[in-house]
């Protein structure tokens, strides 16, 4: 009788830890892309090459990105249109970027 229990513990051991490895696979998924536990919290500096107020929008020549995207210049929306008034071509800046809605967001940004 003794056997049945112990494959009965195993068993339910099993199912009941699949929602723990589950959550941890989501969080080093979660990390790979950029999402807010922890990798997105990591700046990255970059030099403005084009304000564009009207669209909302910041062009940035930037080094490697904490989701793993390589250095390049690419465009950006801005989390905050202020910003923008803020920054002209030329400014060296520290930033966070996140995808919001299928496109890449400043979503934190400090002049230097």
């Amino acid at each position: 009788m003794k056997t049945p229990l112990i494959v009965l513990a195993t068993v339910l051991g099993s199912v009941f830890s699949i929602p723990a490895i589950a959550a941890n696979e989501h969080a080093d998924h979660a990390a790979m892309h950029g999402e807010k536990n922890g990798v997105s919290a990591q700046m990255t500096d970059g030099l403005v090459k084009k304000v564009d107020k009207s669209a909302g929008k910041l062009t940035l020549s930037h080094g490697p990105l904490p989701n793993g995207m390589p250095a390049m210049t690419m465009v950006f929306r801005v989390k905050d249109p202020a910003w923008l008034d803020q920054l002209k071509a030329g400014d060296k800046v520290r930033f966070m970027a996140d995808q919001i809605n299928g496109a890449m967001t400043v979503v934190h940004l400090e002049r230097n």
